[in-house]
């Protein structure tokens, strides 16, 4: 089944999974609101990664650090120099555009490397049109910085400040005082989920590049020594998180990023890539950044960020870096449960085939009737199993009519409270792939749910 964007982002609407930001007002470009539905979904990932990466391995701690980190950090990061894409403007239709991107959607060449000055060449002697309305009048190629900039109310040197483009300086601020108030040894990581944000040019695909987005960041402090071994350790734990919320390893790709592209700060970055509708895009990185941004720390702050064991030289830890975008997360498990089906009887039904442990709604309850004692029965039985997750009561037309309302969420397993329950203490069960029905004692549920669906 050829998947397509335009579907899932209506599912995603009709559905309260994900909505247009500000639409009272026109909408607000590449911003979005998580709605009832999805930011359940969105809670499970970073609940999940929490628990995984953080609370249950011993060589870990968290944080939650600040957006607005003092300016200098950015300097010593190189981000003011460094994080900037390539700019050009129509002058007809004042269409903004990445030049880079112009150049190699057109010409099929690689823009890394080249001058501002070379590519505004390549766009003019080509004779580039402009995407939106056809003309080839553009301004000249120039540097645009990603970081968005406010104004604080002090004044002087620091009075510019930057909301954070990336979660991981602060983990690198606050190494002194982790160790200086933990009993870490080394390695050990520092986890963080944050919003970070970027002044893209031309971001879109839905949720895939929006210009306010969350990480879910660790920084491994290490030993430089034998980080080969670490570094595949991580890739697998990765994978395994891949396939632990549902991503299917055929649509899973690994890049290595070759040496002559590889950023400023790194020694080697794989990124794993997922076959989304809009092509094989970047879905998590990990990246062996060396000894980078303490030493610039150090250096700009004038404070040493060292490790120190007794018996050994004092030093600066090298760091290994994966990083997990939830956005992109969110996208790619409903791109993966996104899923059209045609029935034996000629009928099609939409349904997200999620994990158990990412659906929003991990059961649903049918009174058949909303009469009599069936609903009274129907939320005894929601209250017994609301330590499972979100559990919903529904009485809201036909039975099959919630079926596929429930299908199209992503719901893994549906009860139906009839008039036998009501006589022998039975409900009938729905699974949501196969839509096989099972008749089970009420007292029995609790334990078939968790052993099922969700062990």
């Amino acid at each position: 089944m050829q998947k397509s964007m335009e579907k899932i982002v209506a599912l995603c609407k009709r559905r309260g999974i994900i909505f247009p930001s500000s639409e009272i007002y026109g909408g607000f470009a590449n911003s979005y609101s998580y709605g009832p539905l999805g930011s359940e979904i969105k809670k499970n990932i970073t609940d999940l990664w929490w628990k995984r990466f953080v609370r249950d391995r011993q060589d870990m701690v968290g944080i939650d650090g600040p957006i607005l980190l003092h300016p200098k950090t950015w300097q010593a990061s190189g981000h003011l120099d460094n994080f900037n894409d390539q700019l050009v403007d129509c002058k007809q239709c004042k269409t903004r555009f990445r030049a880079d991107h112009l150049v190699e959607s057109a010409l099929d060449i690689d823009c890394e490397g080249l001058s501002d000055a070379d590519v505004g060449k390549l766009i003019a002697e080509n004779e580039i049109k402009c995407p939106q309305c056809g003309a080839q009048d553009w301004t000249a190629v120039r540097k645009f910085n990603l970081m968005f900039s406010t104004e604080m109310a002090k004044t002087g040197e620091e009075s510019t400040a930057y909301l954070r483009p990336e979660t991981a300086q602060a983990i690198f601020l606050d190494y002194k005082n982790v160790t200086d108030s933990t009993r870490v040894k080394l390695p050990f990581g520092i986890g963080q989920i944050g919003k970070a944000f970027r002044n893209e040019i031309t971001p879109g695909n839905f949720i895939f590049r929006v210009i306010e987005f969350e990480q879910m960041e660790i920084e491994y402090f290490i030993r430089p020594d034998g980080w080969e071994k670490l570094f595949d350790e991580w890739f697998t734990a990765m994978k395994q998180w891949c396939a632990d919320i549902g991503l299917s390893a055929k649509h899973l790709h690994d890049y290595e990023h070759p040496k002559e592209k590889l950023s400023h700060y790194s020694k080697r970055t794989i990124d794993i890539e997922y076959d989304f509708p809009f092509g094989k895009k970047e879905l998590y990185g990990l990246a062996y950044r060396t000894d980078f941004d303490l030493s610039q720390h150090e250096k700009f702050s004038n404070q040493k960020l060292r490790w120190r064991d007794e018996g050994e030289e004092p030093f600066v830890p090298h760091v290994l870096e994966p990083t997990f975008g939830v956005d992109r997360t969110v996208l790619a498990i409903l791109c993966e449960g996104y899923t059209e089906e045609t029935l034996e009887d000629g009928s099609e039904r939409t349904v997200l085939k999620l994990a158990s442990a990412m659906a929003p709604v991990k059961v649903a309850i049918f009174p058949l009737m909303k009469k009599d004692a069936l609903p009274e029965k129907a939320q005894e039985i929601l209250k017994s199993l609301q330590p499972l997750g979100l559990i919903q009561y529904d009485d809201g037309g036909a039975i099959g009519k919630r079926y596929r309302r429930h299908d199209e969420i992503g719901t893994p397993v549906c009860v139906t409270v009839d008039y036998d329950s009501l006589k022998d203490d039975t409900v009938t069960i729905r699974d949501r792939d196969t839509m096989e029905q099972e008749r089970i004692q009420i007292s029995e549920l609790k334990t078939v749910l968790e052993e099922k669906y969700f062990a």
